[in-house]
């Protein structure tokens, strides 16, 4: 479970979407004989498919992860911006300085019982479709093609693929929601203050809340 303030949840698809488009390396957590395994994966999210989507992506095959599947549901955590907020950005602070530090984050938890494949077919269609999104930025962009076909199919033996058709999404934003404008707005210059690395933050907290 979360702690879930109802102020701070947000639950528009398209917003929880588009920070799991955004910030695709979720931190996994799967259920194994009463411990929790925790990989880190870029999972790439097919909207279309099932009630609430699917992620998919993969692991190495030497991860034992995908071994200890089982019908346990997991959690894929995507984490967006976050940053540190001080009191001394509260213009309320000089008011009855009832103020304390806290943290702005939003993340967005995906729901699911995992399942692990490793057809050929189905992995080569995988890695193409991670690779066209991820290097479709890039000036000239790298193909699964480019790659010699038997160190292709070297690198797809050693992989197996996961994927998680969602059962719930969680989101989480709070981004200074709870703060009256004025203390908004000075979160908004303070963060702006501190340089490029929180300014997407600041964006967060005018109420830009699609990444």
């Amino acid at each position: 479970m979360t702690y879930l303030p109802a102020h701070f949840e947000e639950t528009d698809p398209a917003t929880l979407h588009a920070l799991v488009g955004a910030y695709p390396l979720a931190t996994w957590v799967v259920p194994h004989q009463g411990e929790l395994l925790v990989n880190h994966i870029p999972f790439l999210l097919d909207a279309q498919r099932g009630e609430h989507g699917t992620l998919i992506g993969h692991v190495a095959r030497a991860n034992p992860v995908w071994q200890a599947l089982t019908a346990a549901s997991s959690v894929a955590v995507f984490t967006g911006p976050q940053a540190y907020v001080s009191p001394n950005w509260y213009p309320s602070k000089q008011a009855h300085g009832k103020v304390v530090p806290t943290w702005n984050y939003a993340t967005v938890h995906a729901h699911g019982v995992p399942q692990a494949f490793d057809d050929p077919a189905r992995l080569l269609d995988l890695v193409t479709r991670l690779t066209r999104t991820h290097e479709a930025r890039q000036t000239q962009p790298w193909q699964v093609s480019d790659a010699p076909a038997d160190y292709l199919n070297s690198m797809l033996i050693a992989i197996v693929g996961i994927e998680i058709p969602v059962q719930r999404w969680v989101g989480k934003w709070k981004v200074s929601q709870n703060r009256p404008a004025a203390d908004q707005q000075g979160v908004v210059a303070g963060l702006m203050a501190q340089g490029s690395e929180v300014a997407q933050m600041a964006a967060w907290v005018r109420g830009e809340h699609t990444p």
